[in-house]
Formats: C-alpha cells, sequence, structure tokens
C-alpha cells in the first residue's frame, strides 16, 4: 500500500493512519495524505527500500 502527501505530491510507503516507511505520522495533518495505488516517489530509506 502506499500513501500520497497531497501538498507535496510525494508518494511514500505505508496507509493513511500509521507511519509512512520512512518514518512520517500520517494522523499529523491527515487531511494532507490519501491512500493510492501509485508508485512510491519517496526516495527516503525505508520508502524506497
Amino acid at each position: 500500500m502506499a500513501v500520497k502527501h497531497t501538498p507535496t505530491g510525494i508518494i511514500h510507503s505505508g496507509s493513511k493512519g500509521s507511519t509512512t516507511g520512512c518514518g512520517y505520522n500520517t494522523n499529523d495533518h491527515a487531511s494532507h495524505w490519501a491512500n493510492t495505488n501509485s508508485r512510491i516517489t519517496c526516495e527516503k530509506n525505508g520508502c524506497k527500500n
């Protein structure tokens, strides 16, 4: 599953309501996050690897 940060358009590993692969808490500013099936674009460790 992937989650998109809508203000930046970056897609991270993880899901809304938890934590991304690189450590962002998607509960903070929950309206800025949306579940997606798109390819992960985050280059940070945990998301890309």
